[in-house]
Protein backbone atom coordinates (compact mmCIF):
# COMPACT_ATOMS: atom_id res chain seq x y z
CA UNK A 1 0.00 0.00 0.00
CA UNK A 2 1.19 3.49 -0.87
CA UNK A 3 1.99 6.47 1.29
CA UNK A 4 -0.43 9.39 0.86
CA UNK A 5 0.00 13.10 1.53
CA UNK A 6 -3.02 15.12 2.70
CA UNK A 7 -2.03 18.81 2.42
CA UNK A 8 -3.92 21.87 3.58
CA UNK A 9 -4.07 25.00 5.71
CA UNK A 10 -6.28 23.33 8.34
CA UNK A 11 -7.28 26.68 9.86
CA UNK A 12 -8.60 25.06 11.97
CA UNK A 13 -8.77 21.29 11.64
CA UNK A 14 -12.43 20.23 11.63
CA UNK A 15 -14.54 17.08 11.30
CA UNK A 16 -14.64 17.31 7.51
CA UNK A 17 -10.84 17.12 7.51
CA UNK A 18 -10.95 14.30 10.05
CA UNK A 19 -13.42 12.40 7.85
CA UNK A 20 -11.03 12.60 4.88
CA UNK A 21 -7.89 11.69 6.82
CA UNK A 22 -9.68 8.81 8.60
CA UNK A 23 -10.87 7.35 5.32
CA UNK A 24 -7.45 7.88 3.72
CA UNK A 25 -5.80 6.10 6.66
CA UNK A 26 -7.92 3.02 5.87
CA UNK A 27 -6.81 3.10 2.21
CA UNK A 28 -3.09 3.82 2.54
CA UNK A 29 -0.25 2.36 4.59
CA UNK A 30 0.64 5.78 5.94
CA UNK A 31 -0.94 9.22 5.63
CA UNK A 32 1.16 12.34 6.06
CA UNK A 33 -1.03 15.31 6.93
CA UNK A 34 0.96 18.32 5.74
CA UNK A 35 0.05 21.69 7.29
CA UNK A 36 0.97 24.44 4.84
CA UNK A 37 3.22 26.93 6.59
CA UNK A 38 2.89 29.93 4.27
CA UNK A 39 -0.63 30.20 2.84
CA UNK A 40 -1.36 33.15 0.58
CA UNK A 41 -4.41 34.08 2.66
CA UNK A 42 -4.42 35.17 6.28
CA UNK A 43 -5.03 32.49 8.89
CA UNK A 44 -6.64 32.63 12.32
CA UNK A 45 -4.12 30.24 13.91
CA UNK A 46 -0.37 30.31 13.45
CA UNK A 47 1.45 27.29 12.05
CA UNK A 48 2.40 25.81 15.44
CA UNK A 49 -1.22 25.96 16.65
CA UNK A 50 -2.60 24.49 13.40
CA UNK A 51 -0.03 21.69 13.56
CA UNK A 52 -0.98 20.88 17.15
CA UNK A 53 -4.73 20.97 16.38
CA UNK A 54 -4.22 18.42 13.60
CA UNK A 55 -2.04 16.25 15.87
CA UNK A 56 -4.67 16.33 18.62
CA UNK A 57 -7.44 15.58 16.14
CA UNK A 58 -5.69 12.55 14.65
CA UNK A 59 -4.29 10.92 17.81
CA UNK A 60 -6.47 7.82 17.35
CA UNK A 61 -5.10 7.16 13.85
CA UNK A 62 -1.92 5.08 14.21
CA UNK A 63 -0.72 5.43 10.63
CA UNK A 64 -1.03 9.23 10.44
CA UNK A 65 1.93 11.58 10.73
CA UNK A 66 1.55 15.37 10.93
CA UNK A 67 4.19 17.72 9.48
CA UNK A 68 4.50 21.29 8.23
CA UNK A 69 5.73 22.30 4.81
CA UNK A 70 6.50 25.23 2.58
CA UNK A 71 6.86 25.28 -1.17
CA UNK A 72 5.31 22.94 -3.68
CA UNK A 73 3.00 20.18 -2.51
CA UNK A 74 4.57 17.70 -4.92
CA UNK A 75 8.01 18.45 -3.46
CA UNK A 76 6.60 17.74 0.00
CA UNK A 77 5.07 14.50 -1.28
CA UNK A 78 8.45 13.39 -2.63
CA UNK A 79 10.23 14.28 0.64
CA UNK A 80 7.84 12.00 2.51
CA UNK A 81 7.80 9.20 -0.05
CA UNK A 82 4.14 9.80 -0.94
CA UNK A 83 2.91 8.41 -4.25
CA UNK A 84 -0.55 9.96 -3.80
CA UNK A 85 -1.93 13.38 -2.86
CA UNK A 86 -5.32 13.12 -1.13
CA UNK A 87 -7.89 15.90 -1.34
CA UNK A 88 -11.45 16.14 -0.05
CA UNK A 89 -14.33 17.26 -2.25
CA UNK A 90 -17.54 18.79 -0.91
CA UNK A 91 -19.07 20.19 -4.09
CA UNK A 92 -18.57 21.03 -7.75
CA UNK A 93 -16.53 24.15 -6.97
CA UNK A 94 -14.07 22.02 -4.95
CA UNK A 95 -13.84 19.60 -7.89
CA UNK A 96 -13.06 22.35 -10.38
CA UNK A 97 -10.34 23.81 -8.18
CA UNK A 98 -8.79 20.44 -7.29
CA UNK A 99 -8.90 19.39 -10.94
CA UNK A 100 -6.87 22.46 -11.94
CA UNK A 101 -4.34 22.02 -9.15
CA UNK A 102 -4.18 18.28 -9.82
CA UNK A 103 -3.40 18.84 -13.49
CA UNK A 104 -0.68 21.36 -12.62
CA UNK A 105 0.81 18.87 -10.15
CA UNK A 106 0.59 16.13 -12.80
CA UNK A 107 2.68 18.30 -15.15
CA UNK A 108 5.32 18.81 -12.45
CA UNK A 109 5.23 15.29 -11.00
CA UNK A 110 3.60 12.71 -13.30
CA UNK A 111 4.56 9.94 -10.85
CA UNK A 112 2.36 11.32 -8.06
CA UNK A 113 -1.33 10.46 -8.28
CA UNK A 114 -4.29 12.54 -7.10
CA UNK A 115 -6.95 10.81 -5.01
CA UNK A 116 -10.10 12.81 -4.29
CA UNK A 117 -12.37 11.58 -1.52
CA UNK A 118 -15.91 12.87 -1.49
CA UNK A 119 -16.73 14.25 1.93
CA UNK A 120 -19.40 12.45 3.91
CA UNK A 121 -22.87 13.99 3.56
CA UNK A 122 -22.86 15.12 7.19
CA UNK A 123 -19.87 17.39 6.45
CA UNK A 124 -20.68 18.52 2.90
CA UNK A 125 -21.62 22.01 4.16
CA UNK A 126 -18.62 22.41 6.45
CA UNK A 127 -15.64 24.61 5.71
CA UNK A 128 -13.11 26.27 8.00
CA UNK A 129 -14.66 29.61 6.99
CA UNK A 130 -18.14 28.57 8.12
CA UNK A 131 -16.75 27.02 11.30
CA UNK A 132 -14.86 30.21 12.21
CA UNK A 133 -17.84 32.43 11.42
CA UNK A 134 -20.24 30.46 13.60
CA UNK A 135 -17.67 30.20 16.39
CA UNK A 136 -16.99 33.94 16.26
CA UNK A 137 -20.71 34.61 16.70
CA UNK A 138 -20.94 32.18 19.64
CA UNK A 139 -23.09 29.76 17.65
CA UNK A 140 -23.39 26.01 18.17
CA UNK A 141 -20.25 24.73 16.40
CA UNK A 142 -18.98 22.15 18.91
CA UNK A 143 -20.16 19.17 16.82
CA UNK A 144 -18.21 20.33 13.79
CA UNK A 145 -14.64 19.91 15.06
CA UNK A 146 -12.50 17.74 17.33
CA UNK A 147 -12.33 18.83 20.97
CA UNK A 148 -8.95 20.56 20.68
CA UNK A 149 -10.18 22.71 17.78
CA UNK A 150 -13.40 23.57 19.62
CA UNK A 151 -11.42 24.65 22.67
CA UNK A 152 -8.98 26.65 20.56
CA UNK A 153 -11.81 28.47 18.77
CA UNK A 154 -13.56 29.25 22.04
CA UNK A 155 -10.32 30.64 23.47
CA UNK A 156 -9.62 32.63 20.32
CA UNK A 157 -13.05 34.25 20.18
CA UNK A 158 -13.77 34.57 23.92
CA UNK A 159 -11.76 37.83 24.22
CA UNK A 160 -14.12 39.52 21.73
CA UNK A 161 -17.12 38.53 23.81
CA UNK A 162 -15.46 39.28 27.15
CA UNK A 163 -13.79 42.54 26.11
CA UNK A 164 -10.29 41.10 26.67
CA UNK A 165 -7.32 41.35 24.40
CA UNK A 166 -6.69 38.21 22.34
CA UNK A 167 -3.00 38.72 23.04
CA UNK A 168 -3.62 38.02 26.74
CA UNK A 169 -5.11 34.57 26.02
CA UNK A 170 -2.84 33.18 23.29
CA UNK A 171 0.00 31.92 25.58
CA UNK A 172 -2.49 30.02 27.75
CA UNK A 173 -4.07 28.43 24.66
CA UNK A 174 -0.71 27.41 23.23
CA UNK A 175 0.24 25.88 26.59
CA UNK A 176 -3.02 23.91 26.75
CA UNK A 177 -2.62 22.63 23.19
CA UNK A 178 0.96 21.58 23.77
CA UNK A 179 0.28 19.73 27.02
CA UNK A 180 -2.93 17.88 26.11
CA UNK A 181 -2.64 14.32 25.28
Amino acid sequence: MAVALYPGKFDPFHNGHLDVVSRASALFARVVVAVYDTPSVSVLFDTAARLELVRQGTLALDNVEVVTYTGLTVACARRHGAAVVVRGLRNLADFEYEYQVGMANRQMAPDIELCCLITGAEYAFLSATILKEVASLDGPFQDWAPAASVEALRAKYAPRREGQSEHDRVPALRSKLTHQG
